[in-house]
């Protein structure tokens, strides 16, 4: 039977312009290692008020679904070795729900779900009455730092992103925009050879000063390697590959003389958990068993969380979610039940999230629903790599820092870099990693 923690700190506590479409392909090499010390945040971050310098070209690269272990220098050579140049974070988190969507939207807005209007992958629309995935560029209500910093300091920002729906809801933002090609059948993201050679591209062709990259292959792989909960092969195969595929871009962003522009800010979205085939939890199969709840909700399944959206007559919500919370928690393999507001979901989280043990994962509304092995969105799955390098002299080197940052941090390290002001975000600049 599970243990539910229902009353403790939440998992997330402390702490335009026309497309260009691009597409290519590339190979490889490998790296070495670094050094370690503590910081002190520079006192010229306090007024946001000028860029930081004219000549800094800033690429926020996320290495989806990466795991902080991963991170070494056996598996990682160039990622790992970044790192030691730079300043690596080592309490580093998403913000739940730890799935694609809401993290990297936090990463572009500095801000919580319930400002962004990205809580989650997928949601249940109750305009539509049925699951949907939230790939529309109106889907985000809170402005980026992509169109931000093009808009506010006047300089080219990019976006070259995997996956087709972060194409998909960040369309419109950046001054340029790759339209991820070819897809893969069934994963819906090209492959980081071709992510990596468009991005060469879009910088030789663009200039960029601010790019956004997403780098899929770690995250595709891991969701369908059946070795995962054991050897791990054909992840550990892509952590190796994406890894290559970075070396390249250093060495291109050397010879064309670029690296001394360059600010890397690198880190994963949500990390990796598997389930053997048979650890799965069908939610769905239980509410439709009970008289009191059958009909009654809307499911929105995210790998390791659901949000369940009340649909009935709101005279009755309070008994109805009561029996929910009942039901659900025993349930094997459910860990934890949220009220959404407790996680700064907002609305579209609907009325209640349901997180699973490491190990399980959900599989609603069928138990064929979510076949896949490799799961994300619960807390198991919060712990990211996450550090800042890169060749321009504003850099501080051989860093580690144990405070708690999250992807929320992203967005006004952008900002003010830029000079913008970043006073309502949620997140902060991470200020440790820089000397100005």
């Amino acid at each position: 039977m599970c243990q539910l923690d229902r009353h403790r700190p939440t998992p997330d506590s402390p702490a335009l312009s026309r497309r260009t479409v691009l597409a290519a392909g590339g190979a490889g090499v490998l790296a070495a290692v670094g050094a370690t010390v503590l910081g002190t945040p520079a006192a010229a971050w306090a007024r946001p008020t000028q860029p930081v310098a004219d000549d800094v070209d800033v690429y926020v690269i996320v290495t989806d679904g990466m795991i902080p272990s991963e991170l070494n220098a056996a598996q990682a050579p160039t990622l790992s070795r970044w790192a030691d140049h730079g300043t690596r974070y080592t309490s580093a988190r998403a913000h739940m729900i730890a799935e694609t969507l809401p993290n990297h939207t936090a990463m572009m807005t500095g801000v919580y779900p319930d400002r962004n209007g990205v809580p989650s992958n997928t949601i249940w629309d109750r305009a539509s009455g049925d699951e949907r995935t939230l790939d529309r560029a109106d889907d985000i209500t809170y402005p980026t730092v992509l169109e931000r910093v093009r808009v506010e300091a006047g300089v080219t920002t990019a976006s070259v992103l995997s996956k087709d729906y972060l194409h998909g809801i960040f369309s419109g933002r950046a001054s340029v925009q790759w339209a991820p090609f070819p897809l893969v059948p069934v994963t819906d993201h090209s492959l980081d050879e071709f992510t990596v050679e468009a991005l060469k591209r879009t910088v030789s062709d663009h200039s960029p000063r601010f790019t956004f990259v997403n780098l899929g292959d770690m995250d595709r792989f891991g969701h369908m390697d059946l070795s995962g909960y054991s050897l791990r092969v054909a992840r550990n195969q892509a952590v190796w590959n994406s890894d290559h595929k970075l070396f390249q871009f250093e060495r291109f962003l050397r010879e064309t003389g670029r690296w001394e522009r360059s600010v890397l800010i690198v880190l994963a979205d949500h990390s990796m958990d598997w389930s053997v085939p048979e650890n799965f939890i069908n939610a769905g199969a239980a509410i439709d068993a009970d008289p009191a709840l059958r009909g009654r909700f809307g499911i929105a399944q995210n790998g390791g969380a659901d949000t369940f959206t009340y649909l009935g007559a709101p005279a009755e919500r309070g008994a109805a979610l009561d029996r929910l919370r009942t039901v659900l928690a025993g349930l094997p393999g459910v860990n934890s039940l949220y009220d959404p507001a407790e996680l700064r979901l907002g609305e579209r989280a609907g009325d209640l999230v349901a997180t699973c043990h490491p190990g399980w994962r959900f599989s609603d509304p069928t138990p064929l629903s979510n076949p896949i092995p490799g799961n994300h969105g619960h807390e198991a799955t919060l712990p990211i790599p996450f550090f800042v390098s890169g060749g321009h002299r504003i850099v501080r080197h051989g860093q580690v820092v144990d405070r708690p940052v999250t992807t929320r941090d992203v967005a006004p390290t952008v900002a003010r870099l830029f000079g913008l002001d970043h006073g309502d975000m949620d997140g902060s600049p991470v200020v440790e990693a820089f000397d100005l």
